[in-house]
């Protein structure tokens, strides 16, 4: 049996990047997928179709209250219910650098996408779920929520460490009303956003010397965890931080 059969799952962020591998590996374990983005999602849903799975768009801009309410009522209104909200969506901006460098434009645009997008998300999913009478969460944070970054991104880890708290009291509150809420904390996945950081071999080994793996994660084996967070199979876990980030910060290694 597939392992979201049954479930509506709405993915934020996921025209493209880990948000579209998430939704194409929801769709094929049986999910009716909604992708919700402010770019257009027709290669995605395209794509999911092919596989037989089953998708729709809709326009979302996370940090809108009013779009944000509107993807969750699409879903339902779709669906018929939702029982998996994948806050995917997020940023990391060029100019994110240090306390001192980093702009107040920088750091506000950072913590509107990542922190109130992801609680909008909860806000507007949660009530939706009560009413499905279950759901899972899965809030994307980062392994530097849980360590600092060695390359300065003061804006993005601060956002990270916010969500990871914000999952902690969501989850919580809401563990007896059969709803979860758990964190995805990913390492540096091989993506298009992490790529342009890498524009030469010295800042690629630069990463790549923290990761006792010794390589980027890929995007499908953060989908697969997300996907473990979403199901019922990890139906005994709330408030909690899956981290997958190659043994980074299970090691201690000094910064070059």
């Amino acid at each position: 049996m597939s392992r979201l059969a049954g479930k509506v799952a709405l993915i934020t962020g996921a025209s493209s990047g880990l948000g579209r591998v998430g939704a194409e590996r929801f769709a094929a374990e049986g999910a009716r997928v909604v992708v919700a983005d402010i770019t257009d999602g027709d290669e995605v849903i395209d794509a999911i179709a092919a596989a037989g799975g089953e998708a729709s768009f809709v326009a979302c801009d996370v940090t809108n209250p009013e779009s944000v309410e509107n993807a969750v009522n699409f879903a339902v209104e779709t669906y018929g219910g939702l029982h998996v909200l994948y806050n995917n969506a997020g940023v990391m901006l060029g100019d994110d650098d240090n306390p001192v460098t980093t702009s107040v434009e920088t750091y506000q645009r950072t913590m509107d996408i990542n922190v109130l997008g992801t609680m909008l998300g909860c806000k507007y999913a949660i009530p939706a779920m009560q009413q499905s009478g279950s759901g899972s969460i899965v809030n994307v944070a980062s392994f530097v929520a849980h360590m600092g970054a060695a390359t300065p991104q003061i804006a993005y880890t601060a956002s990270k460490g916010a969500v990871l708290a914000m999952t902690r009291e969501i989850a919580t509150i809401y563990a007896r009303q059969g709803i979860r809420c758990n964190a995805l904390c990913p390492g540096p996945i091989m993506t298009p956003l992490l790529a342009k950081f890498l524009s030469d071999d010295a800042k690629r080994n630069r990463r790549l010397v923290h990761i006792p793996m010794g390589r980027f994660g890929e995007p499908i084996e953060i989908a697969n965890g997300a996907l473990f967070l979403a199901s019922d199979e990890s139906s005994w876990m709330t408030g909690q931080s899956l981290i997958i980030d190659g043994g980074i910060t299970a090691a201690y290694v000094t910064p070059e």
